[in-house]
């Protein structure tokens, strides 16, 4: 009995140091990790490269706290020990976390390539918004599935277990996620074939607004009152609908306006091109000069002749394409006030008959 005593006390006397020096060794790397980034704090000044060295130190921090409790609780059998059964593979803790880390791994190194290495590519070759975030997205997507066959592989995991779970997902595929599936195929078609892109402003039934992010399954578009529309990527292959950038930025801009009859007609054309042109010289340089401004008279109306001048602007911006009209609009109106050009409103003459 005495020896049986001492038995339980020397095993449980040997799991609380187990525990305890687990808890050392953690707080041991922490308290590092807190060393060198005071020191980074004190010696770089630079706050772009403190960012950076920064979060390379949380990189190394992770990662060395990821190994030290690998190495450490791979001395005890419940880590082995079998949750479950996939097919031919026995599914145990130690194969759940590795593929967890595997999957964060792969999500930090994507993130750093596409925050500190493509942009350089990017910019060297003069890519625009829409290549970068199709690359952005085909590449993450690309690490991310490479990580996990090459974390399964490794672990000995045997991927022909995925045979049974491919024919279940087959079945639900024709039964219920047909719409999920094309969403995603559309997805993919975008990302290459890119008949809409991240800055494009394109209109759906009659809605202007500009793509934010394509993803695999839908399409977020921002509208001119800032709202978000979640868009299913199949619409754009299988509906119409405008994109304005497609392959043109630049965007053309009509004003109208109607002058009383008995207006001098050729002033008041030359009025309105003198208008747009001073408004590039004082304040905005976007609108072009080729194509120059043009002018048209576009019909006698019941209360004035009614003219519209066209102009082109270098970019779609919501800023720029209803800022720049209403600048235009208050030049014309200085402009014909200078000259004595009056804007008419709509009158009535009512006859009143008398019946004696």
């Amino acid at each position: 009995m005495d020896t049986l005593i001492t038995g339980i006390e020397t095993a449980d006397y040997s799991g609380i140091r187990f525990w305890i020096w687990a808890i050392v060794g953690f707080c041991l790397i922490l308290l590092i990790r807190f060393g060198l980034n005071e020191g980074l704090k004190r010696l770089v000044s630079n706050e772009r490269t403190r960012l950076f060295l920064t979060t390379i130190l949380n990189w190394l921090t992770f990662f060395a706290v990821i190994i030290y409790l690998f190495t450490y609780f791979s001395r005890t059998s419940f880590i082995y020990q079998t949750l479950f059964v996939f097919g031919d593979t026995d599914i145990t803790i130690f194969l759940v976390l590795t593929i967890l880390f595997s999957l964060v791994l792969a999500v930090k190194i994507s993130n750093a390539i596409r925050s500190y290495i493509l942009p350089t590519v990017y910019e060297k070759y003069g890519l625009d918004r829409g290549v970068q975030a199709s690359m952005n997205t085909f590449f993450h997507y690309t690490i991310i599935t490479i990580a996990i066959l090459i974390a399964f592989s490794s672990i000995g995991f045997n991927l022909t277990s995925f045979t049974v779970f491919a024919s279940v997902l087959g079945v639900g595929i024709g039964f219920g996620l047909q719409n999920v599936m094309s969403n995603f195929i559309s997805g993919l078609i975008i990302l290459f074939e890119r008949p809409i892109k991240v800055g494009d402003r394109i209109i759906i039934d009659g809605t202007i607004a500009d793509v934010e992010e394509i993803k695999l399954r839908a399409t977020v578009v921002r509208t001119r009152m800032h709202e978000r529309m979640i868009i299913p990527n199949s619409y754009f292959l299988e509906e119409k609908f405008v994109n304005r950038s497609y392959a043109d930025t630049r965007l053309r801009i009509a004003v109208g306006v109607g002058v009383s009859y008995g207006s001098d007609v050729m002033l008041v054309k030359r009025l309105l091109k003198e208008a747009v042109i001073e408004l590039r010289e004082e304040s905005w340089p976007n609108i072009l000069s080729d194509p120059e401004p043009r002018v048209f008279f576009e019909e006698f109306g019941e209360s004035s002749l009614d003219f519209t001048v066209w102009f082109w602007i270098d970019t779609q911006s919501e800023e720029r394409e209803f800022r720049i009209p209403s600048d235009l609009r208050f030049k014309i109106f200085e402009k014909f006030d200078q000259h004595d050009i009056s804007i008419p409103f709509p009158q009535r003459d009512i006859h009143v008959k008398s019946t004696h």
